[in-house]
């Protein structure tokens, strides 16, 4: 029996497609964005709470979630049950950070990653920790998905942007206790893609703005009045129609960034000056900072 522990969208996403490629019994502790991503996927899903997740199963999986504490949780209270505990990885960035809870650094048994590039970050990193790559099953769900999707859009010679938001403000304020600790916020970075639109090359006839399931679907309201453009709010489709339907992916750091690139989308980085560099390591993503230099 395998207990799956996760709440934010990212690792959701990578563990529910691992459980559709697992034939073992399993039980699942579920909160936040995480259960309607495994509803979707899986369907008819009961969760249970965390101890009695624990008692049941053989071993935990969990994802890594940086705004919830429940997958920390989670492989604290397993790895105190006596109880193999492993944690998949699903992003690129503040890796560190995804195991520490109220100043206590809290290692799961072994760190699984969907890709090389996360491998040799992870490894770098944890030394003390066995690190195992793994086929990324979300990675190979979308690229199915997405081959039956993207031949059903129909083609104009019009531009389109899709704008992935991510809680910068809230994590860095959770994390580290102040909203500006990387030098920029959601709202700066957005305001700074539009106000810089015409450095990309090509004029977007819409702009598709898609708050994180972590975020209201009102907080970029404002953007629609901030802009002569034409600016729409998404997240009502999938991550995977709203990429299929773009030209361009634009955000700072998130992961459909990287399914951006999977779709063979351009793909642009919209941190502002003051900000951090943006630390997703696929080559092929700009920056806007460096088309607005070129202006």
């Amino acid at each position: 029996m395998i207990a799956i522990v996760s709440h934010d969208a990212g690792g959701a996403e990578i563990l529910s497609s691992w459980l559709r490629r697992c034939e073992e019994p399993y039980c699942l502790v579920l909160d936040g964005p995480a259960v309607d991503i495994f509803q979707r996927k899986l369907g008819n899903c009961r969760a249970i709470t965390l101890s009695e997740a624990i008692k049941k199963s053989d071993w935990v999986l969990c994802g890594t979630g940086g705004y919830s504490t429940l997958e920390r949780q989670g492989m604290a209270q397993t790895k105190a049950a006596g109880k193999k505990v492993v944690a998949f990885l699903d992003h690129w960035v503040n890796y560190e950070e995804r195991f520490q809870e109220q100043g206590i650094t809290v290692y799961p048994d072994e760190i699984w990653v969907g890709d090389i590039e996360a491998e040799h970050i992870a490894q770098t990193l944890f030394h003390e920790v066995p690190v195992v790559l793994k086929p990324n099953p979300y990675f190979e769900d979308f690229l199915i998905a997405y081959e039956s999707v993207k031949n059903s859009q129909q083609n104009t010679e019009q531009i389109s942007g899709l704008y992935v938001c991510e809680p910068i403000r809230e994590y860095a304020l959770l994390q580290h206790g102040d909203e500006r600790y990387w030098g920029y916020t959601e709202e700066d970075a957005l305001q700074y893609f539009i106000s810089n639109i015409q450095a990309i090359g090509c004029s977007c006839s819409e702009i598709i703005v898609r708050p994180h399931p972590f975020e209201s679907k009102s907080k970029y309201d404002w953007v629609k009045q901030a802009s002569p453009l034409t600016i729409k709010i998404g997240g009502e489709n999938t991550l995977l129609e709203e990429i299929a339907k773009a030209d361009i992916v634009i955000g700072c750091e998130s992961m459909a960034m990287v399914m951006g690139l999977l779709a063979k989308k351009r793909v642009i980085s919209s941190i502002p000056p003051g900000g951090r560099s943006c630390r997703l390591p696929q080559a092929e993503i700009e920056h806007m900072q460096t088309l607005a230099a070129r202006q």
